[in-house]
């Protein structure tokens, strides 16, 4: 049986990404759908989906980025720090020294995060992988920005998660099954060794940004002089499951490409590497199980945007916003055209959450 859907869309939904939440709806123990403006075509369960249970948790409704998220600080300085190419170009410079896109050079000695993972094997990559990519950016939509508020003031923001780790995590509990979602029993040992490595997961994606805004803090101060309003910190994650209450029921609410949106709840809503982010605050929508998108969200597949948009149209698109144009041709399926417009995207949940600060890229700096 489906359970009912209830939406916030800028076009109608394709007729694949369609099909993908009915499969989605008709999975043991759903409860309650909600899709986002920003929603788009992944494995198995769409990003930009929420997805309730009572009992089961769908690791695949949380995806491989386990913790994925923003995080924004303010400066002691306006945009106008950045507005010399050769001063961009510096910054562009120092961020990928102290900024790797894949692997420290330098790994940090240890993890600081409490806990251990429920597996040997998870550990062991722990002190691998984890080691070697805390601090690091990652590729595909994920970023570090110096944007501008409506009053001039400068802001640092990071888009990363979990790098590895997370998705070695998910990988894990899926087994050999690929082309099938997997449900775990939150109550058994595993649905419990899950949720126990997802919160790791978690705490790892937060000290990820931690160390990426630091070193970008660093980087600042080393050119500029410049630090930060330490009270002016946000952050959210848009991959995770917790325990929610909504319509006094209980339930495993999954978001994947998805942010909670509680009334009052502060978030970040990235566009795309070319357009405007927005501070928000949460409505807290009943129908939308309290969430609201966590982007503008993708039009069409990588492989399309990759065949479509060319170095020069990113060039274009890309007009009063610093980048490194030697990765040009890497980044042009991360143009503005390869996304929604996201102005779009906030109209359509107006019900969901509301704008309490609009920021727009001056530099970008993405792998």
């Amino acid at each position: 049986m489906k359970v009912p859907l209830n939406t916030w869309l800028v076009d109608p939904l394709d007729a694949e990404v369609a099909k993908a939440i009915d499969r989605v709806r008709r999975a043991d123990d759903v409860q309650q759908v909600a899709v986002m403006p920003d929603v788009h075509l992944a494995k198995q369960v769409c990003v930009g989906l929420v997805v309730a249970t009572s009992r089961l948790i769908y690791p695949q409704a949380v995806g491989g980025d386990i913790g994925c998220g923003m995080a924004t600080l303010a400066l002691d300085a306006g945009v106008d720090l950045i507005e010399d190419p050769l001063q961009a170009a510096k910054v562009l410079e120092s961020f990928a020294t102290r900024i790797p896109i894949l692997k420290q050079a330098r790994p940090e000695a240890s993890l600081p995060i409490a806990g251990t993972l429920s597996q040997a094997r998870l550990d062991r990559l722990a002190q691998r992988e984890g080691r070697f990519q805390l601090g690091t950016l990652g590729r595909g939509n994920h970023f570090l920005e110096l944007q501008g508020d409506d009053e001039g003031r400068l802001w640092i923001c990071v888009h990363s998660g979990s790098r590895a780790m997370g998705r070695a995590i998910m990988t894990h509990y899926l087994g050999a099954s690929t082309s099938k979602l997997v449900a775990l029993d939150a109550e058994s040992q595993e649905g419990q060794d899950y949720l126990r490595d997802h919160d790791w997961a978690l705490a790892y994606a937060k000290l990820n940004r931690r160390r990426i805004l630091e070193a970008a803090v660093e980087s600042l101060d080393e050119i500029f002089g410049v630090t930060v309003q330490p009270e002016s910190h946000l952050e959210c994650h848009h991959n995770q499951v917790r325990r929610e209450t909504h319509g006094g029921q209980d339930y495993w609410v999954h978001r994947k490409g998805a942010m909670s949106a509680r009334d009052g709840e502060a978030g970040i809503i990235p566009g795309s590497m070319g357009s405007a982010s927005f501070q928000v605050e949460g409505r807290g929508c009943a129908e939308a199980l309290c969430s609201s998108s966590h982007g503008a969200g993708r039009v069409g597949s990588r492989h399309a945007a990759r065949s479509r948009i060319t170095v020069r149209d990113l060039y274009r698109e890309m007009q009063g916003v610093w980048f490194d144009h030697r990765r040009g041709h890497q980044l042009c399926d991360e143009a503005p055209s390869a996304y929604r417009d996201i102005s779009k995207v906030m109209r359509a949940q107006r019900a969901l959450t509301r704008i309490t600060r609009t920021l727009h890229p001056r530099l970008s700096y993405k792998g």
